[in-house]
């Protein structure tokens, strides 16, 4: 017999997510059920040597088309290349990171294929290996991790005004 499983969370179709490590807040994912690995967009991805010998991806989240790119540069020496296959069927190294992500309150650590997303309307993809065990999807739904967010802080302070 299973074991009680956590309750899971619903969110929609359209999330709003934070990455804490990498600075960037309320971004809107897309999410997809039919992807396997969630993915970010980024630019100007290259392998770089560092001075102590080890190998590093570094990378520019976002584009300057973006309303929450800063210009700012990381480094994962903790990385990996994989062959991803794309929406398009099309089979695509892709260099994968691990990075914290907050969606519906919770903090997970998980795995982002770094790709280029600029032809797609979404800067974030939110796939199955991200969702599976945590998350049941309400198509009909969007943006209910922010709604949520909201609501919660609402009820922290529920006059609306600053505390004195």
């Amino acid at each position: 017999m299973k074991k009680d499983s956590p309750e899971k969370s619903i969110i929609g179709r359209r999330e709003m997510v934070d990455f804490p490590a990498l600075e960037l807040f309320e971004i809107e994912a897309k999410v997809d059920t039919g992807a396997y690995t969630s993915s970010i967009h980024c630019n100007n991805i290259k392998e770089v040597d560092l001075p102590d010998g080890q190998r590093a991806i570094h990378f520019e989240l976002l584009d300057d088309r973006h309303p929450a790119y800063n210009h700012k540069a990381f480094q994962f020496t903790d990385f990996d290349l994989r062959q991803v296959k794309s929406s398009f069927g099309d089979v695509q190294e892709r260099y994968i990171i691990r990075t914290k992500v907050i969606i519906h309150g919770q903090e997970l650590e998980t795995e982002f294929s770094l790709s280029d997303r600029s032809d797609l309307k979404y800067p974030v993809l939110l796939g199955r290996t991200l969702l599976r065990r945590r998350f049941i999807v309400d198509v009909s739904k969007k943006n209910l991790s922010l709604k949520a967010k909201k609501k919660g802080k609402k009820r922290s302070n529920p006059t609306n005004n600053p505390p004195v």
